[in-house]
């Protein structure tokens, strides 16, 4: 048994969440790809936990990933965010501090992480039935989307049609097409043909996330917000996803091919 587990196993009953990884790396990815701002507001359920980050990014950390996972009641705080070197998280309740207990060569250090009062956070109203088109990419596709974009281009700009998804850079000519039979779409469902702009300032965040994805899903609703929902698949084959939002900056009213 491992040190940390029968270090603190006789104590988990005074936490109201706890959850235990064997392998930190499991994790660590999906902090690494939100880590852009001080804090984060995380939600904890026994579905598992989700983290947000400035309203647009969120990550979710299904329970199934955890060895041991146990949420006694739904709770939501602010925690400062970072490199994630935990094998242990621990909370006793609303105002107490999260408990990290790291453990390397068998010995044990405990840090306590203060709280916040969480602000609340924005709610896209985003749901399935308002989403008018989805497309799922092989990760690869979308990196070349955004290295071969005009360096001084502002905006994103991105079409899509019955037959093929466009994006172009608005500084130069820059344009990219994924074609609907091409080998990098898994999935293309168009309902409705779209072209909407989204600044780059906003979308460069997600990018952190692209790098340890594998599959991206872009989906559009009929207001023109953007979806993108990255797969990351860890080294035990579980899954976990980071989401993130955008609003549009702007509608084109023509359709450019």
């Amino acid at each position: 048994m491992p040190l940390l587990t029968w270090h603190i196993q006789d104590e988990n009953d005074q936490y109201s969440s706890v959850g235990s990884l064997d392998n930190v790396r499991n994790v660590s990815t999906i902090f690494k790809s939100i880590h852009f701002r001080d804090h984060a507001t995380y939600f904890a359920t026994k579905n598992g936990i989700k983290v947000t980050v400035e309203n647009a990014i969120n990550a979710f950390l299904q329970a199934l990933i955890f060895q041991e996972f146990k949420v006694q009641e739904d709770m939501t705080s602010s925690i400062a965010v970072g490199t994630l070197n935990a094998l242990r998280m621990c909370h006793q309740g609303y105002g107490c501090p999260c408990i990290l207990f790291l453990e390397e060569e068998r010995a044990v250090t405990v840090c306590k992480i203060n709280t916040q009062e969480p602000e609340e956070t924005l709610d896209y109203d985003f749901c399935s039935t308002n989403v008018t088109n989805k497309i799922i990419l092989q990760s690869e596709g979308l990196h070349e989307a955004f290295s071969e974009l005009d360096v001084m281009s502002e905006v994103l700009q991105i079409a899509l049609s019955p037959d093929k998804l466009s994006v172009f850079g608005n500084a130069g000519s820059s344009h990219l097409d994924y074609l609907k039979d091409s080998g990098l779409v898994e999935a293309f469902h168009c309902n409705q043909t779209q072209i909407n702009r989204y600044r780059i300032s906003l979308l460069k965040p997600s990018t952190k996330a692209l790098v340890p994805s594998c599959k991206v899903s872009i989906q559009t609703d009929n207001r023109g917000f953007l979806s993108l929902q990255y797969m990351i698949r860890k080294e035990d084959e579980q899954i976990c996803f980071v989401e993130y939002y955008c609003c549009p900056d702007e509608e084109v009213p023509e359709f450019e091919s």
